[in-house]
């Protein structure tokens, strides 16, 4: 029987691992043995603590001889901006280097947020401003409540841009924003059960609900600013509102929704909206739905569906959809961990593939990767590496455009049954996947074009001083220690020896790696341990066991 009751016992090692790599995108060896030693109850204290941004703003350091800089906070028109798909990079980039230096939940559930109120940056998210508002929405609400949440997203200026509200008024209402609020974001359609209905709402419910979003129009100037986040919105206007009285299915007990007076009482008629669609717990389950698919597995079962997420699914209505109470109950329980079988074999640890976002941020933050500083060398960090390298080359080449899936369903991984997170892996993707790690410890694009990517893993002395092995002199050790490190589960020894032997000490005897260790520490000639490091590294970021966690 699937369990939500707690695990209370220390978390160990692997379970440390396990609920790091899924909670955040900062996985080190410090952070293993400090969590190693905690309680899954401890551990969430820490991991849903709030802290500032690392780095505040974005910066954009081009044109090279005047940077646009930190244009986000100019007050003229972001339109009147230049290389806006360039800027809009920049800001994934900015968000990124923040969550590689966050080791809290925030960034992990920014990012499943933006896989469920999803806009591609790169078509019709408005300016590169606005998409950066619209991160900025997601990071407030990430430990916040996700009805709120719905109901600020509509009135976000990226978003009433990306799914056409602000073209939805009275005369020629829109239903795009509409439909994709009630199939998408929110309680989704359920099984079809006749013509125009779908269980959970109806076609007619759909134009109802267009109704009520007419008037909400994009504010291209940034100057109305919500009360509650600081963050800049659209605005109301009444005269493109439509005034008669919205009346809804019996999927949502056949509700009557009065129409607005004026501008103000338009955010109430929405707010009445939305807490009628919240108010089902079809909404509540399709969300615990989402957050078990992205944070535990991809597979659903009948037992899942009946233990797990009916039981957290109330557990988030009761708590008015606050985010952060239901997702510390689902990764404290038994079930994250897979304890709640007498199943030997792990159904959880290592049950999904990694998407190329974690496992960018997995390998620079593990292996030390030497990254400019966005403040001190921005045109390296954000142009050279961030927008050359890791955007334009392995995200695009890993079909993960970050904050740019293929359409408003989002990323295949995280909607389309019954494969979810096996889509990352396609004939298409594994050039990408399989050259990041050699990418990186050449600090050279081996992915294409071998050109310098400002970044590398100087993975002899990260072996050296970075304490990620006991003893680096002992290559059984030394291999060991890199392979549970990196693999979802700990390899056998047979598994170990072939690595060992194959890449590090290839064909010589363990005597010879020891000796050659102890030359490095005397002399700092690493022409012998570094390109037999760096080969088993590669290979060991290549393997399947490296592609899950």
């Amino acid at each position: 029987m699937a369990s939500l009751n707690p695990y209370t016992n220390p978390l160990g090692a692997v379970f440390a691992k396990h609920l790091l790599k899924r909670s955040t995108f900062v996985y080190s060896k410090t952070l293993v043995d400090q969590f190693s030693l905690l309680t899954p109850s401890q551990a969430l204290d820490l991991l849903l603590q709030d802290s500032p941004l690392v780095l505040a703003l974005p910066y954009d350091p081009l044109p090279t001889a005047a940077p646009d800089g930190f244009w986000t906070e100019s007050t003229a028109l972001p339109a009147t901006f230049t290389g806006q798909a360039r800027k809009a990079s920049v800001t994934s980039g900015w968000w990124w280097y923040n969550a590689i230096h966050t080791p809290t939940l925030k960034f992990k559930l920014s990012h499943f947020l933006s896989t469920r109120f999803t806009v591609e940056k790169s078509n019709g998210a408005g300016t590169s401003t606005e998409f950066y508002d619209h991160l900025r929405l997601l990071l407030f609400y990430a430990f916040g409540n996700y009805k709120t949440l719905a109901k600020k997203v509509t009135v976000d200026n990226s978003m009433l841009n990306y799914l056409n509200n602000t073209t939805n008024n009275k005369n020629a209402p829109n239903e795009n924003y509409a439909r994709e609020f009630l199939e998408l974001f929110t309680i989704g359609k359920g099984p079809q059960i006749a013509e125009g209905n779908y269980t959970n709402y109806t076609e007619a419910d759909i134009v109802q609900a267009a109704r009520v979003l007419t008037g909400f129009k994009r504010k291209n100037d940034r100057t109305v600013i919500d009360p509650i986040t600081g963050i800049p919105k659209g605005y109301n206007v009444f005269s493109q509102h439509h005034l008669s009285p919205k009346v809804f299915s019996s999927a949502f007990n056949n509700t009557t929704i009065n129409p607005a007076t004026d501008a103000a009482t338009m955010d109430i008629e929405l707010s009445d909206f939305v807490e009628m669609v919240f108010n089902q717990m079809a909404t509540a389950k399709n969300i615990c739905r989402k957050l078990y698919i992205y944070f535990v597995k991809g597979t659903i079962t009948e037992e899942v569906e009946a233990d797990i997420i009916t039981p957290l699914a109330q557990f988030l209505y009761n708590n008015n959809y606050e985010i952060a109470p239901t997702v510390r109950k689902l990764l404290e329980s038994q079930h994250f961990y897979d304890l709640d079988d007498s199943n030997a074999t792990d159904e959880t640890l290592g049950a999904i593939i990694k998407s190329p976002l974690q496992q960018l941020s997995e390998i620079c933050t593990y292996l030390q990767a030497t990254i400019p500083h966005p403040t001190t060398d921005a045109l390296n960090f954000y142009h050279q590496f961030w927008n050359k390298f890791a955007h334009d080359t392995f995200l695009t080449g890993s079909n993960m455009i970050l904050f740019d899936p293929e359409n408003v369903a989002g990323h295949l991984a995280y909607h389309q049954a019954p494969d979810f997170d096996k889509n990352w892996i396609s004939s298409s993707t594994l050039i990408a996947r399989y050259r990041l790690g050699e990418s990186l410890l050449d600090g050279v694009n081996r992915i294409s074009g071998n050109t310098n990517i400002a970044a590398k893993i100087n993975i002899s002395a990260v072996i050296q001083n970075g304490g990620l092995v006991t003893d680096a002199s002992d290559p059984v050790g030394l291999t060991t220690e890199l392979c549970n490190a990196l693999f979802a589960q700990a390899p056998d020894a047979e598994r170990v020896a072939y690595f060992m032997n194959s890449f590090l000490l290839q064909g010589s005897a363990n005597y010879y790696w020891t000796d050659a260790w102890s030359t490095y520490l005397s002399s700092a000639d690493n022409s012998v341990v570094e390109p037999r490091l760096k080969l088993l590294v590669t290979k060991l970021l290549s393997a399947p066991e490296s592609q899950i966690f």
